[in-house]
């Protein structure tokens, strides 16, 4: 009977396999996404977008009449994700599967594999998530409201605004060229023109990695380099300028300043790490911030009657005696609103950071290889019409219901999908939220003039390229709304304990 048993329990796990078997055969059978075909070896090489490749990926999903599309090269996989239902099905669903990142050769060539951001699924990108979310999750996030404002405050003065660094370092931004500001801007800026697939031919061909930076076409070695050098002193400085403060006691709130002394009490050795997820949030909170601001300037220039509008939501409910505070943010839904639109209408991160699948898969009869880069077409999510009519129009009135109510669309896409959502999300919209309302409590932005008195044109879809994108310079007038508000912006920051 016992033999019968373990001839019965063989049988079955043979079986098993043979199904097993059966199966990845008959998935690797099953087509990819719908895409451009591929030529031998190379496969879509050729077609890899290098500029603006969120719109290129949308014209790919017209084509093919497809939300999922699929290319290839040298046999690595790529799948575009350009609705939100489809990214909630792999990224949020099957999570799982999809919250990997691919192995991008430029990212570790120009020393950013240390960020969170860009580490495959593993124990350290846990332990440096679990660090992140200890401050930045939503509960957390209230602690810094005290200092997000001062810095908004200090930004309708003039200066420089530094919430991230006064929350991560304790350190205050200095006015002009601040070192530590430029290292980050100067790092992030050369990754963000690396990333995607095609921007750089080493991230195809990753054995180019070996050539000398002197031969011809590996001037991306020196690239690299550069970069290499600058993450470096993005994470190291700082990082020393809080070791030193705590050494003379005159640092223990920032977050760098509260992890090491956690990791001291605990016996622990995890500097290296605390230094690196400090550097990731500076650089991702920093530069993602300033593009949101920056098109909000930029909406409210073109749009004075929107501008308007949110003016006199805030005069009404707050009055012109007093500033914004964060427990007014219930009370001014149109300003909630607007913030929203600001984040669908040019998403700071148009094609997110690729995930990667961790196993085959089948989506809809389509096979997505173990492997495969599987992009999140942010730009083209918010351009679905189904969801937002006319896409293109800057329009907070898409966020209220028909009773005039806020709806639950908080455009939290903008953050990223799954369990590689951004972890400082709570706080990055509290800030881009501070600015928006102070700024529009105090000042009236407009379009420029010429020496002729006549309005100088924006156009709004002048946006840098790369994984980041940022309006590039417009001019435009910031005018103090009236004495009493510019009295009171200088009062209040004078007369407050921050």
């Amino acid at each position: 009977m016992v033999y019968n048993s373990l001839v019965l329990l063989a049988s079955a796990i043979l079986l098993l396999r043979f199904l097993q078997k059966y199966l990845n055969l008959w998935h690797r059978h099953l087509p990819f996404p719908p895409g451009p075909t591929p030529y031998p070896f190379i496969g879509n090489f050729r077609d890899l977008p290098t500029k603006l490749p969120w719109l290129t990926y949308i014209e790919w999903g017209r084509q093919y009449g497809s939300d999922i599309v699929h290319a290839s090269a040298l046999g690595q996989h790529i799948v575009v994700v350009n609705s939100i239902k489809t990214a909630g099905e792999l990224f949020e669903k099957r999570s799982y599967l999809y919250s990997s990142r691919p192995v991008i050769t430029m990212v570790k060539l120009m020393g950013w594999e240390s960020n969170v951001g860009f580490m495959p699924v593993g124990e350290r990108w846990r332990k440096h998530r679990r660090m992140l979310q200890q401050h930045f999750r939503r509960d957390m996030s209230r602690n810094y409201h005290t200092v997000q404002m001062k810095k908004i405050r200090q930004l309708l003065q003039g200066l420089t605004a530094a919430v991230i660094m006064a929350t991560l370092y304790g350190y205050e931004v200095q006015h002009g060229n601040d070192h530590f500001v430029a290292l980050a801007e100067k790092a992030v800026q050369k990754v963000s023109q690396a990333v995607f697939p095609g921007a750089v031919a080493v991230n195809t061909f990753p054995i180019l990695r070996h050539l000398p930076s002197w031969m011809p076409g590996a001037g991306f070695q020196r690239f690299a380099a550069e970069s290499r050098q600058l993450s470096k002193e993005m994470r190291e400085v700082p990082f020393e300028f809080v070791k030193q403060n705590m050494r003379d006691g005159v640092d223990s709130k920032s977050i760098v300043a509260r992890l090491l002394e956690a990791n001291q009490a605990q016996g622990h050795h995890d500097e290296a790490a605390i230094q690196e997820v400090a550097a990731v949030a500076y650089a991702a909170g920093s530069d993602t911030t300033a593009s949101a601001l920056a098109t909000f300037f930029l909406a409210m220039a073109v749009h004075p009657d929107i501008q308007k509008r949110a003016q006199s939501e805030i005069d009404t409910v707050i009055s012109t005696e007093r500033l914004p505070e964060f427990e007014d943010r219930s009370s001014l839904p149109y300003v909630e609103a607007l913030c929203r639109e600001v984040l669908r209408w040019k998403p700071v991160l148009p094609l997110g950071v690729a995930h990667a699948s961790t196993e085959d898969d089948i989506y809809n009869g389509y096979f997505i290889p173990k492997g495969t880069a599987v992009l999140s077409n942010i730009w083209a999510m918010t351009r679905d019409e189904s969801i937002y009519s006319e896409p293109e129009q800057f329009n907070p009135d898409r966020f209220f219901t028909s009773d005039a109510k806020l709806n639950d669309d908080d455009s939290s896409s903008a953050f990223g999908f799954g369990r590689r959502i951004c972890v400082g999300r709570h706080l990055a919209g509290a800030t881009v939220w501070a600015g928006i309302v102070s700024v529009l409590s105090t000042f009236t932005i407009t379009k420029a003039k010429d020496a002729t008195g006549k309005e100088i044109d924006i156009d709004p879809d002048n946006y840098s390229d790369g994984l980041i994108s940022h309006p590039l310079p417009f001019p435009c007038s910031i005018i103090p709304r009236s004495e009493a508000a510019s009295s009171l912006v200088q009062a209040t920051s004078e007369t407050h304990d921050f």
